[in-house]
């Protein structure tokens, strides 16, 4: 028995920008948008794939993966996640954040998502 490589199932096509694979054409342009931003001094700094544990009554049930955490000038977070459709699963996990007690006035803040 073997096993065949397939590609996204949703159909997405990796790219690479400035050294880094990304899960889609429109994470790399987010991140080329980042990179502009951080340029002309709007943004402090940003991070790709940020690990965020979530957690429902202080238990932690997994964790996820944040597509971008955008740090501005005076030191606001923001999470950004892109995503073509937002899933069932995505909106699950996105309502637990928000929900999460524990992540008051902590980073991160507001979640922004994008879509295609």
């Amino acid at each position: 028995m073997y096993w065949q490589k397939r590609g996204n199932k949703y159909g997405a096509k990796s790219a690479t920008y400035n050294g880094h694979t990304y899960h889609s054409i429109r994470e790399a342009n987010y991140a080329a948008e980042l990179d502009l931003r951080l340029r002309a001094g709007e943004l402090k700094e940003w991070r790709r794939q940020v690990p965020i544990e979530l957690r429902v009554n202080g238990v932690k049930i997994c964790t996820y993966t944040i597509d971008f955490l955008e740090i501005d000038k005076n030191g606001g977070e923001m999470w950004t996640e892109i995503k073509g459709f937002a899933t069932a699963e995505w909106r699950l996990k996105m309502e637990a954040l928000r929900r999460d007690s524990s992540r008051v006035g902590q980073a991160g803040g507001p979640i922004r998502g994008h879509r295609k």
